[in-house]
């Protein structure tokens, strides 16, 4: 079987990890400093700040921003639901605009009708590795003096512009094991503020300013040391991994093209897409239900999986809060979307199995 994904966890992760059990300083020690700092030179912040995981690097940067009971933060609904999540769990409410049909990602025409007395922040999600139009967003926030966060949780070393998603506002990643890198589980948050970089520091460790001198109401969102020590080896090999990822995009794309009813990803001109995920979309064109379509594929040893099926606003949960939002773009591509292995691991057998296997399935 060809799987979705393949961690890249080779003999200096395990040694890093060795080395770190070897100390005894296991949590929040030395080497997570070292990762907050290697972190936040690659993407060009001044401050990064690492958590538990990417869910809690979300909740944590909102309530750095102050969002609170009665706020709302404009958002995708076409996201992992850890992206609405993180709104609710500050109390807060997370109003979704539909999204774009090329990219995925939170139209930029649809924030500013959105906005309300009660907004206080926009939300974007660089979906599947593919950054969204901080162009457009950016002069939206600076316009209606909103708070910027980036859950750039699949997007690292992602670029718009020349950038590094999680520059232009208060950026959330996730080093979950299917990530562009991993450090098993955690997350981290970065930032040019400094007063927000104390604050999320404080938050993440029960409040603490000081050993033991607690000023707010905090968590136990802290990395471990272990976790770090995986990050800093993955890190080094982050610009590598993506490059393998972009040239398997670029040979399925090319082989896709040729087969009617399959759409390819798009990429934005001005972007770097680095492809967390290679999702296509599967047309009435095609002949056959995307989920016949993954059953043959299956069949033939190539694993899929859907990204996303149902949107946030049409889960369970968020019907019972009385979520009745009409968000037809989101909604179509939720039927149509199907992710197929992209991960550098990938060989050229594999590649070529995968487009065969593309072509017999229909």
């Amino acid at each position: 079987m060809i799987r979705m994904a393949s961690p890249a966890i080779g003999k200096n992760e395990i040694e890093c990890v060795i080395e770190v059990l070897e100390s005894g300083m296991l949590a929040q020690g030395a080497k997570v400093h070292q990762f907050e700092e290697a972190f936040a030179s690659y993407i060009g912040t001044k401050y990064a700040v690492a958590t538990s995981n990417g869910t809690t690097a979300l909740h944590t940067a909102l309530l750095a921003a102050g969002i609170k009971d009665g706020d709302e933060v404009i958002t995708t609904p076409f996201s992992f639901i850890a992206t609405g999540n993180a709104i609710l769990f500050c109390g807060a409410k997370p109003v979704f605009v539909d999204i774009e049909e090329k990219t995925f990602n939170l139209d930029p025409n649809l924030i500013e009708p959105a906005i309300t007395p009660k907004t206080k922040a926009v939300m974007v999600v660089h979906l599947y590795g593919q950054p969204c139009d901080m162009d457009k967003i950016g002069a939206i926030c600076r316009k209606h003096d909103l708070i910027l966060i980036e859950d750039a949780c699949q997007a690292h070393g992602s670029e718009y512009n020349g950038n590094k998603v999680g520059s232009f506002g208060t950026g959330c990643f996730s080093f979950y094991p299917t990530k562009n890198m991993t450090t098993g589980e955690g997350g981290m948050i970065t930032t040019n503020d400094s007063k927000i970089a104390k604050s999320l520091g404080m938050i993440r460790n029960h409040g603490q300013n000081g050993r033991y001198h607690h000023e707010i109401l905090g968590y136990n969102f802290r990395m471990t040391d272990i976790s770090a020590a995986l990050g800093l080896c993955q890190l080094e090999q982050l610009d590598e991994f993506n490059r393998k990822r972009i040239e398997n995009a670029t040979f399925l794309t090319e082989a896709i093209r040729d087969i009617d009813g399959l759409i390819p990803p798009h990429v934005t001109q001005n972007a770097k897409h680095v492809f967390h995920q290679f999702t296509i979309r599967v047309t009435d064109e095609f002949g056959i239900s995307r989920e016949e379509f993954q059953q043959r594929l299956n069949e033939k040893g190539i694993d899929s999986a859907i990204h996303y099926r149902t949107p946030i606003h049409q889960q369970p949960a968020y019907q019972n809060l009385g979520y009745r939002d009409q968000l037809p773009v989101a909604e179509k591509a939720a039927q149509e979307v199907l992710s197929l292995p992209i991960h550098p691991n990938l060989s050229k057998d594999d590649l070529n199995s995968i487009v065969q296997g593309l072509k017999d399935a229909r």
